[in-house]
């Protein structure tokens, strides 16, 4: 056995060793290598497609070499790197080799000084890296995130085919298209497919790149799909398409638009693609590529297909919720009232401004005693369940208006009610879906008389109203501010009573109208006109705020205060006395001739009074006085200081009394009892016979 060691091979030369390597480096290399001379000239070149061509380059110079969109930027920055001997790393740039057929590629350039041992530029090293097809996916995926960010927040179809438009141009496409099914736009249910001819579809939204903006007026043209086209076969099989363009594609004469929109943009590849929904077709989506962009290829397709199924489902959403929407408004102004209102001292004017909100509601109602009751309301949240619980709200408030109850007291008694609804929901099972949904509501309650001219007013939770007098000044008041329906606040109601000149405007709006003093102020600017009518007054508030305020939608009442003309009103202040009955009698006919009422008419009002006026003599407290009020009814009032109110009897056969209102409801349309600081008024409406 040997002592020596193991052999060690002789080392290599350098030269040999540099050699190699530059040798496997050309040969072996998945990137383009490039030694270009100190003149910028190819010295040495490898390529990965077509080496015999490679050499064929070699003695050129660079730029003259690949075909660049920029040449005279490519020169500068060899040249920079070949002065100063920095390199250039990743720097992206669109080109080809010459004469290789084909479009621009996405290159990827590294460029580096070549030194000798004393630091002598020898030249450079310039690697070049085709990421065309990386280039590609990374634009598809900036193009699904770009589609995902802007479709589907909102829940209008409109904005939301808006949306896919604006994120595939120009990145995806050069013009994008998107046609909904017309009745789809409107909440119906879209067809199931295939979709016929006769089917119309609506153009909601176009984008293109510059030089397409005279293609913008197509947006809202309907059209039906002609037969043996693209777009008919997408949405007969329900499959997309992938179609190159040029004059002597067939279908374009059986589709003479398409074939000028084809023509104005210079399109030669086109994508189209069904939007579709569990077999329904809700539109279709057409992609369009010009003369500087590559065609599309089977990946684009795939994109195309992923973003349309994203946009599908929002459409299908914002159908949805459109329809939903309908439903719920159509329920909330069949809820509302259905004409203006007419009443003795105040005229009223409304506007009510559609939104997401179908909980808005406004009243004006008719009281004894010439009075009107102005209520301004808001249910919050959207959909048919906001809408009914309105309704309720609305029902409850007008039961409560006709027991002549105080503004506060009316409140109370409302809250009462919403907080038994509020109980209701929340017995509803966990897996309904009210019984997440909480319930927030606000309430103005107003009350007008006309005699005093005071209105006396009671709020929950809702926005103060504004008042103007009749030359244009806001006088200041304090009202308090009541808790909101529905919420835990047990906090009592309060009223404030604001004396009026005649010819004052009160304006009530909900919280959308009124959010801040700012738009509170513009509000009171745009009414501070008394010569208009109420009517432009309620437009040019309007008019008057910011396009887009009332997302959520709005109500607006506006009442002018006025009094009752002197001759139509007689008061008498009667002895409380057994003959007072036929003295009333006496008075009221002689006051009824006077007003030139039919003969049915002053004999009913002759019994009325009677069973009032007995009636606060026998059991009511001096002192008493008889009021007749005539406008489009007739009204008689007696008040006395007892609180005690009478109740209506059925008496019996053989019983002497107890018939008195039971006579009163008979001859009268409405009658009640009114209660005041001091006792009570006994009151009775009839309709009188109007002039023809």
């Amino acid at each position: 056995m040997s002592d020596a060691g193991p052999t060690v091979p002789a080392p290599m030369p350098p030269d040999a060793m540099g050699i190699a390597l530059l040798e496997r480096l050309f040969t072996q290399s998945s990137v383009g290598l490039h030694v270009l001379d100190p003149q910028l000239r190819l010295v040495r070149i490898n390529s990965l497609s077509d080496p015999a061509h490679a050499q064929q380059l070699v003695g050129r110079p660079f730029s003259d070499a690949y075909h660049l969109e920029r040449p005279d930027e490519a020169r500068a920055v060899l040249q920079r790197v070949l002065d100063t001997g920095a390199p250039v790393r990743d720097r992206l740039i669109r080109g080809r080799l010459q004469d290789t057929p084909g479009p621009d590629r996405n290159l990827m350039v590294s460029v580096y000084r070549l030194d000798d041992v004393q630091g002598q530029a020898l030249g450079l090293l310039a690697s070049v890296v085709d990421v065309t097809e990386r280039e590609k996916a990374r634009a598809r995926s900036v193009t699904l995130t770009d589609v995902r960010k802007a479709v589907g927040w909102s829940l209008d179809v409109a904005t939301t085919c808006e949306g896919l438009v604006d994120a595939v141009v120009p990145g995806f496409a050069d013009l994008a298209v998107v046609e909904v099914v017309d009745d789809v736009l409107r909440g119906a249910e879209p067809p199931m497919g295939p979709l016929g001819p006769e089917v119309p579809l609506r153009r909601a939204a176009l984008r293109g790149c510059d030089g397409t903006s005279q293609l913008d007026g197509l947006v809202g043209d309907t059209r039906r799909l002609p037969a043996r086209t693209p777009f008919a076969l997408a949405v007969s099989d329900l499959r997309p398409r992938r179609i190159r363009l040029d004059a002597d594609t067939p279908w374009l004469s059986a589709d003479p638009e398409s074939a000028r929109l084809i023509r104005t943009i210079g399109a030669h590849s086109l994508i189209v693609v069904p939007l579709k929904l569990r077999g329904a077709v809700l539109g279709l989506v057409s992609l369009y590529r010009d003369r500087g962009s590559e065609p599309y290829d089977e990946y684009d397709v795939t994109l195309a297909l992923t973003a349309a199924a994203h946009v599908a489902l929002s459409i299908d959403n914002a159908r949805r919720f459109e329809r939903d929407h309908v439903i719920a408004s159509t329920v909330q102004r069949r809820l509302l009232p259905q004409h203006e209102s007419s009443h003795v001292a105040v005229d009223t004017a409304h506007v009510l401004l559609p939104g997401r909100n179908s909980g808005c509601w406004f009243d004006t109602i008719s009281l004894s005693g010439a009075r009107t009751a102005m209520v301004v309301g808001n249910v919050s949240g959207h959909g048919l369940q906001t809408a009914i619980t309105m309704g309720q709200l609305r029902t409850v408030i007008h039961a409560l208006a006709g027991l002549d109850l105080d503004p506060d007291e009316v409140l109370a008694r409302l809250s009462d009610t919403a907080g038994r609804l509020a109980q209701e929901r929340a017995a509803q099972p966990p897996g309904d879906s009210l019984h997440r949904e909480s319930l927030t509501a606000t309430c103005l309650y107003a009350v007008y008389d006309p005699f005093t001219r005071r209105c006396t007013i009671a709020l929950a939770g809702h926005p103060e109203p504004l008042v103007i007098g009749p030359d244009g000044s806001t006088p200041p008041f304090d009202l308090p501010e009541g808790p909101a329906l529905f919420s835990a606040d047990s906090a009592p109601f309060a009223t404030a009573t604001l004396q009026l000149e005649e010819g004052s405007v009160l304006a009530f709006g909900t919280r959308a109208l009124l959010p801040d003093a700012e738009s509170a102020a513009r509000v009171r600017e745009a009414l501070v006109h008394p010569g208009r009518s109420l009517q432009e007054l309620c437009d040019d508030v309007v008019y008057n705020l910011p396009s887009g305020s009332f997302p959520d939608g709005a109500a607006l009442l506006l009442a002018r205060t006025g009094t009752v003309p002197p001759d139509h009103v007689a008061t008498w202040e009667l002895a409380h006395d057994r003959t007072t009955p036929a003295i009333a009698r006496t008075l009221v006919r002689d006051r009824l001739d006077g007003w030139d009422l039919d003969d049915e008419t002053v004999y009913a009002t002759e019994l009325i009074v009677s069973e009032l006026v007995t009636n606060a003599v026998r059991y009511g407290t001096p002192p008493l006085h008889l009021r007749l009020i005539l406008e489009r009814s007739l009204t008689c009032e007696v008040h006395d200081n007892s609180p005690v109110a009478p109740h209506l009897r059925h008496a019996r056969t053989v019983d002497e009394g107890g018939r008195g209102l039971f006579i009163v409801s008979q001859l009268a349309t409405h009658w009640g009892t009114r209660y005041g600081r001091t006792g009570k008024a006994l009151w009775a409406e009839q309709e009188i016979a109007r002039p023809e």
